[in-house]
């Protein structure tokens, strides 16, 4: 089995406002990515997925936000290098797709240029050979017609091809590592079908590791290896997908694949949806924060925080994790 391409441990990402108390975001989170997989980070809004992608790109404002751990990139931790140091490794070896191509994008700056600056300023190509290698990119993440995309403006092209356009400037100089926050969010479902196989022949072709950061557990199903389930800023339940999807231990787990439409549901069977809303959270200091919502809660859900635990179902890794005292008991099929 290959080494990590990036580990990341035990990473806190702390807000700090004026008259607020502090608030993690992040709190404590571990994973490994190996080149050629791909890691789901999974949760609602506000679990901590979008915050974490951004401390591993470094991308987070340093006023009023503490970050910690470490960020383990082929063995150099992210977290400690210089701003200019970091500004270097980003385009060029790790990468990140952001799930707003229309604010992502610099609406007085045509596509080509875009994507060009990235190869310029990494690569450090001539203008015209940069030029080029934006349209090879162009072509190569489907959009038609490459060489007059370059000189369009982004409210020229329609949502699907702007999200490629992003992955190309994405993809630009071959990173090792590239990280999707949502993707495939405001596109209609064949848009997000085709981003979402490119995004798997890239990782296929290159060997590419890549973070799909997600709230939808179909893009789970199609796209990860190994699947890390965030709820208040930590991790609850990692394992393989098939297992994770087969046995969810973690009762908010099974909530969310509870809460998926089902083809074979009878007609007029409701949707079986997690209860209240993630704001009805717990410190995790003295309890389970999940607790509220859970229909498994129980006094000591209450009094103290669940250790994060090995937990059968495995990863890459050889072994998934858990953090629940009163876990998901498998339904036996009979035969």
């Amino acid at each position: 089995m290959s080494e990590p391409l990036l580990s990341v441990r035990d990473l806190r990402v702390t807000f700090t406002r004026h008259g607020a108390e502090p608030f993690d975001a992040v709190d404590g989170v571990s994973f490994d990515v190996r080149p050629g997989q791909t890691v789901g980070l999974v949760g609602e809004s506000g679990c901590g997925k979008s915050v974490t992608s951004l401390a591993i790109m470094g991308l987070l404002p340093r006023r009023g936000n503490t970050v910690t751990g470490e960020v383990l990139f082929e063995g150099t931790d992210l977290l400690g290098l210089p701003a200019t140091q970091m500004r270097e490794r980003r385009g060029r070896d790790l990468a990140m797709i952001f799930q707003d191509p229309l604010s992502s994008l610099n609406p007085v700056v045509s596509i080509g240029v875009q994507v060009a600056e990235v190869v310029q300023r990494h690569r450090g190509v001539s203008k015209s050979a940069a030029m080029e290698d934006a349209k090879v990119m162009l072509d190569k993440v489907g959009i038609p017609d490459p060489r007059r995309r370059l000189r369009e403006y982004p409210h020229q092209l329609s949502g699907g091809m702007r999200q490629r356009a992003l992955i190309a400037m994405a993809l630009a100089c071959r990173p090792r590592l590239l990280i999707a926050d949502e993707p495939t969010t405001a596109l209609d479902v064949t848009i997000q079908a085709q981003i979402l196989a490119l995004l798997k022949e890239l990782v296929s072709d290159s060997d590419t590791a890549l973070v799909m950061i997600t709230h939808d557990l179909g893009v789970v199903a199609g796209m990860c290896d190994d699947v890390n389930v965030l709820y208040g800023g930590r991790l609850v339940e990692r394992g393989m997908r098939h297992s994770l999807f087969a046995a969810p231990a973690h009762p908010y787990t099974n909530g969310l694949l509870g809460s998926i439409p089902r083809l074979d549901a009878g007609r007029g069977e409701p949707l079986a949806p997690i209860p209240g809303s993630v704001s009805d959270n717990l410190p995790w200091a003295g309890a389970c924060a999940f607790a509220p919502r859970c229909p498994a809660a129980a006094e000591d859900c209450l009094a103290s925080s669940p250790p994060l635990v090995p937990h059968g179902g495995g990863g890459t890794d050889g072994e998934g994790a858990l953090r629940c005292f009163h876990p998901v008991v498998p339904t036996e099929v009979s035969s």
